[in-house]
């Protein structure tokens, strides 16, 4: 048996075994050393269990947790053995409910017990004691029909695959007596976890992990009030239209009540934009800054919101801050001699700030505009002033880093940050990541307005998440109001546009196991074919196409 074995740096090994071996007695074989410990791989393009034996001719790439497959097999992982302990130290009846993404973690809710002082000690404690003792966990597969025929996990958990009829099979895990279902496979045994923290928050505790910026290590706590009050906003929405799961969105959707949802959604997305409005005017600000990392729906809010000030009797100035870029020839290439448009260096802060005083003191301003092509603003083209009561709003990347704004007076901003956060689980422990959701949105407009392939999406998104990283998501605490741009709805839709163009990515292409997670996670919703309902200054319109906002 040949096999050609590939490490996450790139590092090609070509070995002959004349038995079967699995990934974890090749990592003892051949010893090589990495960054980053191997927690998961792909034989032939395909994920495989580190203890899965492989017993035929073929590729075999180690994958450790800078990679999408392996991180999220990470956190299962963690997450099976933390519902696992939160059943041994509080009781079986313990409801545990993974809500959201939050400070470099998961915030957990537990219903049935309350939260107590130590609780996250104890926890710790029976956890590490699973690592140290490198407790397995045991995986089998289960098709759609012996799921919802053989097996009972709570009321909740079966209607994601009775109500989805797409989803080909799961996983059913094993710890310790305790059993789970997955989607995607789950580490051999605990003593892969050695990195994570429990810690009490507020009314829950928050599960933390290595993430892809602080691989080896738990990144340090990072309070985010504002996006945890976002997130109990959005617990209130989902009440409102009776939508936690995805089998309640699916059953909705297959009753014929989506258009009802599609219109109450839009709605309460309407009244939220109005109230930022009258805050805006309440408080008399007059710089408005717009921030959230890519698919936000950042230029269809802030157009809305331009039209609620104009509602309110304000008559708002509409800025991206992409007509501030330095010239092209002024831009400093950076270490490997690439021109970074993402850097704040790329903004021209000092025009920038004296153009934003100069509007504030009632002088007329000649705004630029950035062209691309060649590089460079052009002036004369938008000679601009504006009166004692008119807001700027402002919107882009680098709109709540305080190095862009420093120079303004403090009382003239408001600071928003905009994201889809989405709250919506598939069931209890299985949340829809946000990061999901925006490259789908992505994908989808890439390939409408850029002609991208799904492909190329795929392959550059690991350097948008970097550049969110750097750059925006560590201003996101700077922010005086959230909006959360999710659609309920969403996923049912971007499934009709973004499902053809994922099946088109072949078992050939380096974005195809991608692809494949995707489409498997996709698979948890049902399609929504007939989207004409949606509106259309609809966030969502964006990326799906027919704004009357984007033309």
């Amino acid at each position: 048996m040949i096999l050609d074995i590939v490490y996450p740096d790139g590092t090609a090994v070509h070995k002959d075994y004349d038995r079967p071996v699995t990934p974890e007695d090749i990592l003892i074989d051949i010893g090589h050393h990495t960054e980053n410990e191997i927690l998961a791989c792909r034989f032939n393009r395909v994920p495989l269990r580190m203890a899965t034996p492989v017993s035929e001719d073929g590729y075999v790439e180690l994958l450790d947790i800078l990679d999408p497959y392996a991180n999220m097999s990470y956190q299962a992982s963690l997450t099976f053995l933390y519902i696992h302990a939160v059943h041994t130290v509080c009781g079986k009846n313990v409801q545990i409910k993974i809500e959201n993404s939050l400070s470099k973690g998961l915030f957990t809710n537990l219903r049935g017990s309350g939260v107590h002082d130590g609780l996250d000690r104890k926890l710790t404690e029976y956890m590490m004691e699973q690592v140290k003792n490198k407790t397995p966990i045991h995986q089998t597969w289960l098709t759609r029909d012996e799921v919802i025929t053989g097996i009972r996990t709570g009321k909740n958990r079966l209607p994601a695959y009775e109500t989805a009829p797409d989803v080909k099979g799961t996983y059913l895990c094993e710890l310790n007596g305790e059993k789970d279902l997955f989607y995607i496979n789950t580490l051999p045994h605990c003593g892969y976890l050695k990195l994570f923290e429990v810690r009490q928050y507020r009314k829950g505790l928050l599960l933390r992990f290595p993430h892809i910026k602080f691989p080896n290590v738990v990144p340090p706590f990072e309070e985010q009030q504002v996006l945890y009050g976002a997130f109990s906003e959005e617990n209130n929405w989902e009440r409102l239209m009776h939508v936690r799961y995805a089998s309640d969105l699916n059953t909705l959707i297959q009753k014929g009540g989506a258009a009802e949802l599609i219109l109450l959604s839009e709605a309460l997305h309407e009244k939220k934009i109005a109230n930022i409005a009258e805050t805006i005017k309440m408080e008399g600000k007059r710089i408005i800054l717009i921030a959230g990392p890519s698919s936000s729906g950042k230029t269809t809010f802030a157009k809305r919101l331009c039209i609620q000030l104009r509602v309110l009797g304000l008559n708002p100035l509409y800025l991206g801050t992409d007509d501030y870029f330095v010239d092209r020839n002024d831009m400093i290439p950076d270490a490997n001699g690439e021109l970074d448009f993402e850097t704040i260096e790329a903004v021209d802060i000092a025009l920038f700030t004296e153009q934003m005083n100069a509007l504030l003191n009632g002088e007329t301003v000649d705004i630029p505009e950035f062209e691309f092509i060649e590089g460079r603003k052009q002036y004369g083209r938008r000679m601009v002033s504006i009166d004692a009561t008119q807001p700027v709003v402002i919107e882009g990347i680098h709109a709540l880093n305080p190095s862009l704004t420093y120079g303004i007076d403090e009382d003239e901003k408001f600071k928003i940050y905009i994201s889809p956060l989405t709250q919506l689980n598939i069931d209890r422990h299985h949340r829809v990541p946000t990061t999901d959701a925006r490259m789908l949105r992505r994908m989808v407009r890439d390939y409408r307005t850029r002609g991208r392939d799904a492909a190329q999406t795929i392959r550059e998104w690991p350097s948008v998440r970097r550049g969110e990283e750097t750059y925006i998501f560590p201003y996101n605490s700077e922010a005086d109001m959230f909006f959360n741009s999710q659609c309920l709805y969403e996923l049912s839709v971007l499934k009709k546009y973004a499902g053809p163009l994922l099946h088109k990515i072949t078992p050939e292409q380096p974005e195809y196991p991608e692809a494949q997670r995707l489409l498997e996670f996709l698979n948890f919703f049902v399609e929504l074919e007939d989207d004409s309902v949606i509106l259309n200054n609809s966030i969502i319109r964006e990326f799906i196409g027919g704004s009357i906002l984007m033309k």
